[in-house]
């Protein structure tokens, strides 16, 4: 998987747990990690302390044990 494809995931959803990420991009999460760490130094993707919720009102999160991601790059996909 290449940053770019991890990069328009995340600016379509905003925001996404790991668990969720690896599920829609067919990959693992420890793969994904290394990836988001890559764009968060590059000041694109940040991710949410403990306890965010996704920005869905469904309340199925499990906030305590999701990582969480936010896109704070370059806007919305076009």
């Amino acid at each position: 998987m290449i940053l770019s494809r991890l990069s328009n995931y995340l600016r379509e959803h905003r925001r996404a747990s790991l668990a969720d990420m690896a599920n829609g991009l067919d990959s693992t999460p420890e793969a994904l990690e290394a990836m988001l760490g890559t764009l968060e130094r590059k000041g694109r993707v940040k991710r949410l302390p403990p306890g965010s919720t996704c920005g869905c009102s469904c309340s199925n999160c499990d906030s305590a044990t999701q990582t969480l991601y936010q896109w704070t790059g370059d806007g919305p996909a076009q």
